[in-house]
């Protein structure tokens, strides 16, 4: 009998236990900045490109933030990753 007391008392414990590491789990996660390209902040000093190129858009794409570009040239997007300012990928239009 005492040693069944034992296992009740010691699964309520983890219980409570478990319980608490989740909800600490979840409040430190909510209250993480957002990740990706809503809010952002992105320093690129040169893009380079053309003289004359125009930037019409930019739009987040997953992880990346595509940036259409007129002028210049044909028209363009450039997929740029916002952490670190780098163009990884290009979509032209070609005639």
């Amino acid at each position: 009998m005492r040693s069944m007391l034992i296992t009740v008392i010691t699964m309520g414990v983890l219980i409570v236990i478990a319980t608490a590491a989740l909800l600490f789990k979840l409040v430190t996660d909510f209250g993480a900045p957002a990740a990706g390209p809503p809010g952002t902040s992105l320093t690129v000093s040169n893009l380079q490109q053309a003289a004359g190129s125009r930037i019409v858009n930019i739009t987040g794409v997953g992880a990346s933030l595509a940036v259409l570009l007129t002028g210049g040239g044909p028209d363009r997007i450039l997929l740029v990753d916002p952490r670190n300012g780098r163009v990884t990928g290009r979509l032209e239009a070609t005639p």
